[in-house]
Parts: C-alpha cells; sequence; structure tokens
C-alpha cells in the first residue's frame, strides 16, 4: 500500500471516528462520512464496502493504540512483578481512554460488544503472545513457579478483559491506586492468588 493510499485510508477512519463519536454509528451514514473527509463517495467506496467495514476499521485503528502502548511496556527493562502490574494499569488507563474518547460510541461498544470481540480476536492473541513473554521472563529469573505460561497467560487476559468494564465504570480501582490497601489487595491477589486454611 502506498504513502498517499495508506494517509487516504487512516483520514477516511479518523473521519468515521469522530461523526461516530459525535452522533453514533447508526445516525452516521456514508454519505456523512464522504462529505466529512472532503472526498467523494466513489473514494470512500473505494476503501471501503459498507459502514460496518469502516466501523471495524476504526475499532482495529483504536486497538493498535492500545497494542502499541503494552508493546512499550513489555519492553521496558523492569522486573517481571513490576512489568505486569504496569501491564494491567496500562491497559485499564488505555481502554478507558479509548472509550471517554469515543463518545456516543461507547453505548455502541457496549451495546454490540460481540461485533467488537470479533474485531478483538487479532488483538488478543498478540495480547496473549505479551503477557507470555513477561511470565517468561517471571520464571526465567526464578520470581515466578509457573509450570504452562502460556494457558496462564490466557487466563490472565480473559481475567483482565473481564475488569474492562468495572474498571471504566469506576467499580474497581486501578492496581496503583492512591488507596494502597485497595491497590495492595488486587496485586496480593494477583500474585498470591486466594489461600486457603
Amino acid at each position: 500500500m502506498s504513502i498517499a493510499v495508506a494517509k487516504t485510508r487512516d483520514k477516511l477512519i479518523e473521519v468515521a471516528r469522530q461523526l461516530f463519536a459525535r452522533i453514533g454509528v447508526e445516525n452516521t451514514t456514508m454519505n456523512d462520512i464522504a462529505m466529512a473527509s472532503k472526498r467523494g463517495r466513489r473514494t470512500l467506496y473505494t476503501y471501503f464496502n459498507s459502514k460496518r467495514e469502516i466501523y471495524n476499521a476504526v475499532t482495529e485503528s483504536e486497538l493498535n493504540l492500545l497494542y502499541t502502548s503494552l508493546e512499550a511496556v513489555a519492553e521496558k527493562n523492569l522486573p517481571a512483578t513490576e512489568k505486569l502490574v504496569e501491564f494491567i494499569n496500562t491497559r485499564l488507563e488505555m481502554i478507558k481512554e479509548v472509550v471517554f474518547r469515543n463518545g456516543t460510541l461507547r453505548a455502541d461498544f457496549f451495546r454490540d460488544i460481540w461485533q467488537v470481540q470479533n474485531v478483538r480476536k487479532s488483538f488478543d492473541l498478540k495480547e496473549v503472545s505479551l503477557i507470555k513473554g513477561i511470565l517468561d521472563e517471571g520464571v526465567f529469573h526464578g520470581v515466578f513457579e509457573i509450570s504452562d505460561t502460556n494457558s496462564m497467560a490466557v487466563i490472565l487476559h480473559h481475567a483482565f478483559k473481564g475488569l474492562e468494564v468495572p474498571y471504566i465504570r469506576g467499580i474497581i480501582p486501578s492496581f496503583n491506586s492512591s488507596d494502597r490497601s485497595k491497590a495492595d489487595s488486587m496485586v496480593d491477589l494477583l500474585f498470591n492468588g486466594i489461600k486457603k486454611k
């Protein structure tokens, strides 16, 4: 894909994202996107066959931003325990930022969660790989005792996904919350689990 083609596609995605955020996916038409981007409908249809395809591209674009941030955390020179906590915090904050930045798209995100899940499949696999890398580092350095880091990475990935909506709604605090007792409890649960007497 040439630079000019990529720039045009990216502009169409960003314009669509802004329209979706401001007036909602249902209320945005292909014509609205073409007009707001100062491109003709023919140009728009050259890149996207439908509004659903543009919606998926917007979601993928947002997930790429999230992945870039998570990859940066995974590459930091930190002990595996600190890196995992920073990974979780970064992930939750970025998801919250994406959701709030997108205004009325938030309602569509929560209403159409299965469509979002479909687009997230590729992201999910890459995220599991990043988590596995952090766990492998911890095992290598003797910080974690995990027999199957791949299975553990999948479990943690799903646990982190399960925290998204409660975190966005303010039901659970950050892992580095100013309320140390809550933050410490969450970190303790992550690293020590529930201990049986």
